[in-house]
């Protein structure tokens, strides 16, 4: 079984209302836009693993993120950080036991966005990833 290492690299936002950018200091050149900041990160986080994963292909290194004491931010810049989240396309199953209340919601809000159960948890296990900690 292959170890992923929890990384997250320091991403600016910067734009406006229905127009938000999310830039990577150590990667020039890879960035996400969204109509949203959730929406940018989300995105963000894709052209992360994407990179990581083409450069991987290409027998490259992928580069180390900077501590974020390292990174400057211009005016309008809010500076956070994006996990790499690494998905290797096998599923596993893990046993968990959570209060019914919240399995009720998980599950009603799994069935109002079209979702499985799994799909839910893994989304929203990505978008809390994002707030950063």
């Amino acid at each position: 079984m292959q170890v992923f290492n929890a990384i997250r690299y320091p991403a600016l936002i910067d734009g406006e209302m229905g127009a938000y950018g999310v830039s990577f200091p150590d990667l020039p050149g890879i960035a996400a836009m969204g109509d949203t900041i959730d929406e940018a990160l989300l995105n963000a986080e894709e052209a992360l693993r994407d990179y990581v994963i083409e450069t991987e292909t290409d027998g490259d290194r992928v580069i180390q993120p900077s501590k974020l004491e390292q990174v400057s931010t211009e005016p309008g810049e809010a500076l956070t950080t994006v996990p790499l989240i690494r998905q290797s396309g096998r599923s596993v199953r893990i046993h968990m036991a959570i209060d019914e209340g919240v399995a009720v919601f998980i599950d009603s809000e799994a069935d109002r966005r079209g979702m499985t159960r799994t799909a839910y948890v893994e989304w929203m296990a990505r978008r809390i990833a994002m707030m950063g900690g």
